[in-house]
């Protein structure tokens, strides 16, 4: 098993910037993905942006140039930078695990952390 808990979500201006953390904890594997997707009220949940134990990262064209994924494996936390927020990113934020090369194994989900951005 994995626990994820994340934590940085919270209400800010459009414009804004807001900066999520995930902390893995338990059967971590030293190869996994680990990401972030996001769902607003209404619709999917969406892949925000994802990144491989090796650095490999992976976005959404919707918040490329604004959101950065990056990775402490030493510390098996995962971050979520985002900047010039838009009210349309407002959501429920996840932190995702995917154990093994390719995050081919196992997966695992955070309970989630809100974002609110005001116009």
């Amino acid at each position: 098993q994995v626990q994820l808990v994340e934590s940085g979500g919270g209400l800010v201006q459009a414009g804004g910037s807001l900066r999520l953390s995930c902390v893995a904890s338990g059967r971590t594997s030293s190869r996994n993905v680990m990401g972030w997707y996001r769902q607003a009220p209404g619709k999917q949940r969406e892949l925000v942006g994802r990144i491989s134990s090796g650095g490999s990262t992976v976005y959404a064209d919707s918040v490329k140039g604004r959101f950065t994924v990056s990775r402490d494996n030493a510390k098996n936390t995962l971050y979520l930078q985002m900047n010039n927020l838009k009210p349309e990113d407002t959501a429920v934020y996840y932190c995702n695990f995917r154990a093994g090369p390719g995050g081919l194994g196992d997966q695992y989900w955070g309970q989630g952390t809100h974002v609110t951005v005001s116009s």
